[in-house]
């Protein structure tokens, strides 16, 4: 009997591997063919009943997956895929839209997604589970929120194996686009993100030395504003 249970319990944990594996190439399959360098192919992607069914197996996935099936790099991975696979598939079910955004947000605030069993919101999984636990910045350049404002959503699902250069690559191409910096003279008008989250970067000071790594530049500039954010859809143009 024990023997039999035990040939059960390493079938199940195979099984949850298998899938695992399975929803991440079919992810991976679906950013490859939808996303662009100038946004999402929503039109193309709302057109095609099997892709429409393939977000929807992936973030079925996502939910079921068990809470401490990962650990590390490989958690903050599956976390950062979880976020963007969500956006997407809310995203799709509300095109054609301007925008995700309602007037109160909540399209963010709302519990509408579920990862790891739980019932949640976007806020309270970027702002309550991946912020304070893997205390990185680098996280608002991975994120995509399905805004024109937003660091462009990356074309390959995010990997414990390469989640580093991955992140080192986001903040890179945000950080020298004029939609994270642009330089007039002895100012700078920086994306909102590095005011709504200006704490994550160590302040004010944190804010210049990051901008100063990955511009690979001086961030002596003296005055500081902030781009006001367009949250119009990033469809592909």
């Amino acid at each position: 009997m024990k023997t039999r249970m035990l040939a059960l319990l390493i079938g199940a944990l195979c099984a949850v591997q298998v899938s695992a594996a399975d929803w991440q190439s079919e992810y991976a399959r679906l950013l490859a063919q939808y996303v662009t360098p100038s946004g999402v192919k929503y039109a193309a992607w709302k057109a095609n009943a099997a892709d429409l069914q393939a977000i929807q197996t992936v973030v079925d996935a996502i939910a079921a997956q068990p809470a401490a099936s990962a650990k590390g790099r490989e958690q903050l991975a599956f976390y950062l895929n979880a976020y963007n696979a969500w956006i997407l598939h809310e995203a799709l079910a509300r095109y054609p839209t301007k925008s995700v955004k309602d007037p109160l947000f909540t399209f963010f605030t709302a519990k509408r997604i579920t990862v790891t069993g739980e019932k949640m919101s976007f806020n309270r999984l970027e702002k309550e589970i991946i912020r304070p636990r893997f205390n990185e910045p680098r996280i608002h350049f991975a994120l995509n929120c399905a805004s024109r404002s937003c660091p462009p959503l990356r074309a390959e699902p995010y990997s414990a194996a390469r989640v580093e250069a991955q992140l080192d690559e986001q903040a890179r191409a945000y950080v020298n686009d004029p939609r994270g910096f642009k330089a007039s003279g002895d100012a700078a008008d920086l994306s909102k993100i590095f005011d709504w989250y200006k704490e994550d970067f160590g302040g004010e000071a944190g804010v210049r030395a990051f901008l100063a790594k990955y511009r690979g530049g001086k961030s002596d500039f003296k005055k500081v504003t902030y781009q006001e954010y367009d949250w119009s859809l990033n469809e592909a143009k």
